[in-house]
């Protein structure tokens, strides 16, 4: 299994959660490449199962995701999530206290509709 050792940086705030989803539910925008919201980092919460993640510009590092492994998504990168079998999984939103400035990519942004939920 190739785990993700990253963590959310110090401080990060959490300011919102997809619901819950599985294999049939999930969001269909974050299986294809996108981008986190604007200034905000990501984290999948695996809650049963596995998946898996891909960061666009790394395609051959696949990074496995379970209950106990979550994924850091960071900001201003793309990346999509491959559904593997039966999973249930959530994506938690988190920003800093100070704002980073960064590039300005231009991309789909499925999480940005649950900030604040």
């Amino acid at each position: 299994m190739n785990y993700q050792m990253d963590s959310l940086p110090e401080g990060a705030q959490k300011v919102g959660s997809t619901p819950s989803m599985t294999e049939e539910t999930v969001v269909k925008g974050i299986l294809k490449k996108h981008l986190t919201p604007k200034g905000k980092y990501g984290l999948v919460v695996v809650e049963e199962g596995t998946l898996q993640f891909v960061w666009e510009d790394k395609p051959e590092n696949v990074i496995d995701g379970d209950p106990e492994h979550p994924i850091v998504i960071f900001p201003e990168r793309f990346h999509h999530v491959a559904i593997t079998g039966k999973v249930v999984f959530r994506v938690e939103f988190y920003v800093l206290p100070i704002v980073l400035d960064g590039d300005n990519k231009q991309g789909e942004r499925p999480g940005q509709d649950f900030i604040g939920k």
